[in-house]
């Protein structure tokens, strides 16, 4: 695949690095202002970096955009004319709709979204994808693109806001929980690296028997849970604490709170 990365800051440099490693292109062109920045991924064969997005545009098939929000219509605008009917565009920018770049690009492009999170840096990102009605002839490249860094689902457009807060913000709500962990295992007797180490390699396990077996969450807490026990014990206290509320209030506020953001900027 002919792939530039428009905007290589942290997360264009993440997918770079997961297309690099998985050997997904033919040729891959960086983009960013002072390229001087990223030179020494120019080491890599078949990578070129520099600061020009129309020649990154003309050389590649598949364009990828990871700038600033306030950025993204100049950038588009530049290099609208460039476009043909081999291109396919990829926006990694939140909040940027696909109404708002057809405006710009016209609407007989493949025009792509992607909200990858922060977990891309490992080749873990849980990446949600929607499209234009054209784009979707081309959904299952975006798709083989981001199931190299992780794993991908194609959803509607009007459902991105809520893939924000879940996936995006979602990694956020997750280290607390394993911050949380972590300080009762301190509390509980083990030193404070052996406690992260427990809390992080626990929540791994927890996610991987619930992707590996597709239970319910509530199928695998049954086989922990005895009666009288300890664990059953535990979740009792937690949720007459208000665990599971608190956790559904806390991301419907944050769902609020992007929604009145999005409201502001029209």
């Amino acid at each position: 695949m002919k792939i530039a990365i428009i905007g290589t800051g942290n997360l264009g440099l993440s997918i770079a690095k997961g297309l690099i490693t998985n050997n997904a292109i033919t040729t891959l062109y960086l983009t960013r202002r002072n390229p001087d920045a990223i030179s020494d991924w120019g080491e890599y064969k078949n990578v070129f970096v520099t600061a020009d997005n129309v020649e990154a545009v003309q050389k590649s098939d598949i364009i990828i955009f990871a700038v600033q929000p306030a950025q993204f219509a100049g950038i588009l605008d530049q290099i609208k004319d460039e476009l043909t009917d081999k291109h396919v565009l990829i926006s990694t920018i939140t909040g940027y709709q696909i109404h708002q770049m057809e405006a710009i690009v016209g609407t007989d492009q493949f025009i792509i979204r992607a909200m990858p999170n922060t977990a891309i840096a490992v080749g873990e990102s849980m990446t949600c994808l929607a499209s234009n009605d054209k784009g979707m002839k081309r959904i299952k490249i975006a798709e083989a693109i981001f199931n190299r860094l992780g794993n991908s689902l194609v959803i509607p457009e009007h459902l991105m806001q809520a893939a924000t807060v879940v996936c995006a913000s979602g990694i956020a709500f997750w280290m607390r929980l394993i911050r949380a962990t972590t300080q009762a295992a301190i509390q509980l007797g083990f030193d404070a690296h052996d406690a992260q180490t427990l809390a992080m390699h626990t929540c791994n396990g927890a996610s991987k028997l619930l992707i590996e077996t597709d239970h319910h969450p509530e199928e695998e807490i049954d086989k922990v849970t005895t009666p009288r026990g300890c664990t059953i014990e535990g979740l009792n206290e937690m949720e007459h604490k208000g665990l599971s509320s608190s956790l559904i209030h806390g991301m419907v506020a944050s769902y609020n709170k992007i929604s009145n953001i999005k409201k502001e900027q029209q």
